[in-house]
Formats: C-alpha cells, structure tokens, sequence
C-alpha cells in the first residue's frame, strides 16, 4: 500500500473546539470499509507494505469481558474515529473465562468493520486453578523446576497447561472460520518478572514455552494467527535472549512501561531482533507523537493500554495522534495492497445550493475562495479529497489565510505545504461540518449569506446551515 485507502469510516466525526492544536488530520469518508475475509499472509503482507510509510492505530480493551468495546468506544466519543486495531484479551477471571464468546464476537465484528484484530493471553499459572485472579495468578512467580515442568511432556504440569491451551482453540478457531486473521501475543513481557512466564532467557525460557504453543496451535489448524512476540522497554537490555527464532515469529513488538515513548536505542534493538519482520508497539500509555512517528517510521502499529487512554492522555493529545496523516484508522486499512483514487468533486453549500468556487478559477497564490452557482464540469469547483486531509483545486489547497486563528479569518487558495495544519480540514458527515482542527473552527459562509461571491471564513462552530456543507466521497 502506497497511498492510503479512502474508503470510509462509518463513524460520525468530532466535534472540534476552539483551540484545538492537533498537526494535522485525516479525512473521514461517509462509510466504513469491511474487511472480507483473509489470510494471516494477507495482513502480515499489509504490515511490512506500510513499514516506514504509515502507522496503524490501536485501543486494547481489558476485563470485563461483557465490554469488549468500551475503549475503543471512548476513542470514538473523542475523536469520531476508531481504531485501525481492535486488540481484546482471553483473560484470567472466572466470570470473563466464561464471557470469551463475547471477545470473539466483537473480534468479528470489528474485523467487518475495517480494523486489524489482536488478541492476547492474561493466563493463570499451571500451578493454580483454570481461574484466577491477576494478583497471585497471572502476576505470580513460580519455580524454575515448575518451569521446566510445564514445558516438558509427560508432567502433570505440562498436561495441565496443554488442557487450559486446547480450552482456548475452540475460540480461534471460530475466527479462523470466519477468515478473520489474528494478531496472537501470547507471553507478552516474557523480559519482565512480573508474571509466570517471564525473566527466563535463553532456549530453555520463555522462548520454549513460545514455540511450544505455536506448534501445538499449528497442529489444531489455527493456521489464521499471526505469531507477535513481544517484551517490554527493561533497560537492561538483551532482548535477543528471549526470542524464539524467525521461524516462530511474524511480527516483533515492544510494550512500553518504563518510559512514555521508546528510546532510540530501544527502538534500534527492536529493528535488529525484527530484520525484514514487522515491528510494533504492542502497549503503551502514551499516545505517540508526530515527532516519534518521524523518527521512529518503522512502527506498524500501536496499541494504547485500555484505561491508559483516557487517564495518562488529554483529549488533544488522541485527537493528535489519531488526526497524524500517517496514521490508519478504522475504514482507511487497504488490505488488497492497491490503492484507491481520491475522490474529486463538488463541495455544497447546503444552505445555499451553490458550490465552494475558486473566484475567477484563478490558481494564483491568495486567490479567494467563494460560494458560486454550480457549473458543470468547472475546475474551479473541482476540489480533490486528498489521503492527507486537505481539498485541493488547480493544484492547490484549500488554505486558512496566514494561519490565524480567529473567527472572519477568511479562506483563499495556497500552495500545498506537506503537513500544513492551516489546510488540513476534517468532515463530519453527521454534521456536515467541515472543521480546520488547528484552529478547531468551521469553514463558513460569512453572514450567512448565499449569493454568488460570497466569501469563505472559518467562524467558532455553531450548527448553522452556512456551516454545512456535502463533499466528494
């Protein structure tokens, strides 16, 4: 994928407010993009074509799992946008083991919906019940005999994790029937002491019990899942010891804890474990920056830790990240690896009829933007949807003059500037409204007027008919 897919999102836009400062925006189209069904080679394929190039975005959603929806629904509420990654978890607790249906479900149906899917396994020990709370179950410390007695055939322990793994094949299976491909993380953090499996390098740590599950799952046919190996930012480095080899990962990831964002060396030690693999921030708290995303471009995707998204976030700091020209959300995912071409068309004044008209179709910088009666076939009224949010016409954008961010400022036409927050313009198709979220106010017909000539302003928001607008795509 070399452009991003202006396929739509079937979610309503966000209601921008004054000084809003995000670097720039994506454009939301009118109706979301399914996913047919698929192969794990398809989205492994997806992730290695936008590596360097775009970075897909992604919520995780903890217990309960009667909720598997409930944070990447808070992304929504405040962005209007969701995630390009669904990522849920097969949990501990007895009453979330027993709502797994839940969790698959929802993988379903976000997978229609245009989002990758990625799973995890918050599993309790072999050495308690099937059940568990995460504090002394999944957070505990076991032996290294107990160890060793997991991950060798014939032990009461080895039988014991072989029973609580096959519990978990019938669920994946079902996404493996519905063509929806997984991004399974199994063993997250196996660096860390935190939990059961981890802080055991070497080939006889938590890269064994790793290939163990691959191969146990690769012979019940789960050929949908696509292997993530992951440790978390330990500053004590050597990472390399924990993993389990190419030919039992497909994508290798980082948790981010220790820091809000990887470090430079961290994220060169990923790259050189990873080689042509994809890579990803499997977790974190903090949404990533434009400047980590330029320095960093080889990030496939990233995945905010449920409640981290809200608690350690402002609402400008996600709408930041999800409005990143770089960044893919739900519905802007290509899986076939094409691209689709911009739509170009007319911008609408609902109120008044007539059509955004470049005064005169005069292509010079400063040129005013106006309403007019709608021609035909006028490149005046061209305005081309680009990928990277702007409206372009005779080569140019739709441009709020000198950047300043006061109502009756007023549009013209304006050389493209890569990354220009003055012309990057978000739609709302439940609105109609069409917001530069630098200065978080709407594109505005100036006095309500709606004859011919009447000239274009960005105004505060205020749900008036000169503030709507319908536009291609």
């Amino acid at each position: 994928m070399t452009a991003r897919s202006l396929r739509a999102l079937a979610a309503a836009g966000v209601v921008a407010t004054a000084g809003l400062l995000p670097s720039v925006v994506v454009p939301v189209p009118d109706t979301a993009a399914a996913f047919a069904p698929a192969t794990k080679a398809t989205v492994v394929s997806h992730l290695r074509s936008i590596t360097g190039s775009y970075v897909v975005s992604g919520q995780h959603n903890k217990e309960p799992a009667s909720q598997p929806g409930q944070y990447t629904q808070q992304v929504h509420d405040v962005t209007g946008q969701y995630p390009g990654l669904w990522g849920g978890d097969m949990m501990f607790r007895a009453d979330d083991i027993d709502n797994r249906q839940r969790v698959i479900d929802q993988a379903k149906t976000e997978w229609a919906n245009g989002s990758l899917v990625t799973l995890t396994w918050h599993a309790c020990s072999p050495t308690v019940g099937r059940t568990c709370e995460f504090e002394g179950g999944v957070k505990t410390r076991i032996s290294d005999t107990q160890f060793q007695q997991i991950v060798t055939g014939g032990t009461a322990l080895n039988q014991t994790w072989r029973n609580r793994m096959a519990e978990v094949v019938p669920y994946l299976r079902q996404l493996r029937d519905a063509g929806v491909p997984v991004l399974w993380r199994p063993f997250h953090e196996m660096n860390e002491s935190w939990n059961w499996w981890g802080a055991r390098p070497g080939a006889n740590g938590g890269a064994k019990i790793y290939q163990q599950m691959r191969d146990y799952f690769d012979s019940q046919g789960l050929d949908n899942l696509v292997w993530v190996w992951n440790v978390q930012d330990n500053p004590a480095g050597g990472w390399a010891t924990y993993y389990p080899g190419d030919n039992y990962a497909d994508v290798v990831s980082l948790d981010v804890w220790y820091k809000s964002h990887p470090s430079t060396g961290d994220y060169q030690q990923i790259q050189s474990i990873a080689g042509s693999k994809p890579t990803a921030i499997a977790e974190m708290g903090k949404m990533p920056t434009g400047s980590l995303l330029d320095s960093q471009p080889r990030w496939s995707y990233f995945m905010i830790w449920s409640e981290h998204l809200r608690g350690n976030n402002t609402d400008t700091e996600i709408r930041n990240a999800y409005y990143h020209p770089r960044v893919l959300n739900q519905g802007e995912i290509d899986l076939g690896g094409g691209t689709n071409p911009p739509p170009t068309g007319k911008i609408r004044g609902v109120a008044s009829g007539r059509c955004v008209d470049v005064a005169g179709a005069n292509s010079a910088n400063g040129t005013a933007v106006q309403l007019y009666t709608c021609d035909l076939n006028g490149t005046a009224q061209a305005w081309t949807r680009a990928a990277d949010g702007t409206f372009r016409a005779l080569g140019k954008c739709l441009d709020v003059t000198g950047g300043v961010n006061a109502d009756g400022t007023r549009i013209q036409l304006w050389d493209c500037t890569s990354g220009n927050p003055h012309q990057q313009w978000r739609y709302d198709p439940s609105a109609q409204t069409l917001t530069n979220p630098a200065t978080g106010r709407c594109l505005d017909a100036t006095g309500q007027q709606t004859t011919d000539g009447t000239r274009l302003q960005i105004w505060t928001c205020n749900s008036q008919g000169n503030q709507r607008w319908s536009v291609p795509g």
